[in-house]
């Protein structure tokens, strides 16, 4: 009875999970043409299908929990080890850890991304604003003083 509940609850993942990698994959185009509405969009969506999945995981530890068994894929393996339905168990937690893993992969690719495009804004105001002048080397190969204005002729 107990492993049919968990097999449900990992299957009921499945869903959410393979919306949360489109909704990745969307996010990361957006990214790249900084598409600020949609990004705010996908934002909603996504903190929506972790919170899901994050109550759907802590369903399922709870199970586990409640059974005596560690709330790892350890405590599903016993489960599964006792089950008829166990070796459908264990395959649907592997397809269900390699599409969260995927997302997880997209979701630091897409965090890079975000990081390369801050430093990259923040040196264009800073250039904007009349910040630090980038350092130049004079005709000798050393660099010259920030402060110093110089000549186009000897940059």
């Amino acid at each position: 009875m107990h492993d049919m509940t968990l097999l449900q609850l990992i299957e009921d993942d499945f869903a959410p999970a393979q919306q949360l990698l489109e909704l990745l994959q969307t996010e990361s185009i957006a990214l790249h043409g900084r598409d600020m509405p949609l990004l705010e969009d996908i934002l909603a969506r996504k903190q929506s299908l972790v919170i899901l999945l994050d109550q759907q995981g802590r369903r399922r530890s709870e199970l586990l929990a409640s059974l005596g068994l560690s709330q790892d894929r350890e405590g599903v393996v016993q489960l599964a080890s006792h089950s008829q339905a166990g070796e459908r168990l264990l395959q649907q937690l592997d397809a269900l850890g390699k599409l969260l893993a995927d997302c997880q992969a997209l979701n630091a690719g897409n965090g890079q991304l975000i990081q390369i495009q801050q430093g990259a804004t923040a040196n264009q105001l800073r250039i904007l604003m009349g910040g630090e002048s980038p350092s130049l080397y004079d005709s000798r190969g050393s660099t010259s003083p920030l402060a110093k204005p110089r000549a186009l002729s000897q940059a």
